[in-house]
């Protein structure tokens, strides 16, 4: 089963609450909204008070309720709230209270470890074209940032893929005659065979580039990102270190050296060493699925002139 952002957005939620002495209250909505109301029909106004509610991604601040309506009342620039956006959302739709790790930092956190990963797991692409008598160099997609491997289909029945020997990568080609690249500062990426091809035949590239970001929840993780689906786990505990660091910094207003001295069951520092803990797991499986990259993915010779 395909893993996609919701899930993985999820889990990492999921995970966070097993850290923290507080869940998440929540109720939801009793009439549909869109993105432009102000005023919103809930099923509880119990432990609503001023300050920040959740709905499907998009944080809104409140500025008054309503328990004989069960209504909410969003301050005018509470719509979109703290960079989130704005947007319409359906009746039963879940109102989280004042929550705990917001689903947009959440996310945040997810494309940050997916970003982080890269250069140690990279994601592999691949491209073919066709071998041409007269020429030796061909162009590369821009997304390219090393070639991993490269064959060629041979003729008859046997379907067999013969590897090159001879090839020579250039990420910084002439645009004087190739196609700038517009999201490389206007580059080119080329490769140029050497071996002996015969003209007509499919060449298959395949190579590394950096991971995509996540932006819908509807987002595959796999087809999206490039990464493998053994990588759900990594970016988990990725995400989860990230948010972990932010236990301690979160109290600080709240405390004082007194009160931390008394609170015996959360003292202050408790966030350093979850985030310790979720980080090294994090390292370990990365160094796991690295290794099992270098084994799927070995270092190849090749001749270039």
């Amino acid at each position: 089963m395909a893993t996609t952002l919701k899930d993985i957005i999820n889990d990492v939620q999921l995970d966070m609450q097993g850290f923290t002495y507080r869940q998440d209250r929540a109720t939801y909505l009793t009439q549909a909204c869109t993105s432009g109301d102000l005023v919103l029909y809930v099923g509880s106004t119990d432990n609503i008070g001023k300050g920040i509610v959740e709905i499907e991604g998009e944080l809104m601040w409140v500025d008054a309720y309503d328990k004989q309506a069960n209504t909410l009342t969003i301050a005018p620039f509470g719509r979109g709230y703290n960079g989130t956006t704005a947007a319409a959302h359906a009746t039963n739709s879940q109102v989280i209270i004042t929550p705990t790790y917001p689903r947009f930092a959440v996310k945040r956190a997810i494309n940050d470890t997916i970003n982080s990963v890269f250069p140690k797991v990279y994601a592999v692409g691949k491209q073919t074209f066709t071998f041409l008598a007269s020429r030796t160099t061909y162009q590369i997609s821009s997304e390219a940032i090393q070639i991993l491997h490269m064959a060629w289909q041979t003729v008859g029945p046997t379907r067999e893929w013969l590897p090159i020997r001879q090839w020579r990568w250039d990420a910084l080609a002439s645009t004087s005659y190739w196609t700038p690249d517009s999201t490389d500062s206007g580059n080119a990426r080329t490769v140029s065979v050497y071996d002996n091809i015969l003209p007509g035949r499919t060449v298959q590239v395949v190579y590394a580039h950096q991971p995509y970001n996540l932006t819908n929840e509807t987002d595959d993780f796999e087809s999206t990102t490039g990464l493998p689906s053994s990588m759900r786990d990594v970016i988990i505990y990725g995400a989860a270190y990230r948010l972990a660091s932010y236990i301690d910094p979160a109290r600080i207003s709240i405390t004082s050296a007194a009160a931390d001295e008394l609170d015996t069951k959360r003292p202050y520092g408790t966030g350093v060493n979850i985030t310790k803990q979720l980080q090294t797991m994090y390292l370990a499986r990365l160094e796991e699925e690295s290794l099992k990259q270098k084994l799927q993915y070995p270092v190849r010779v090749h001749y270039s002139r």
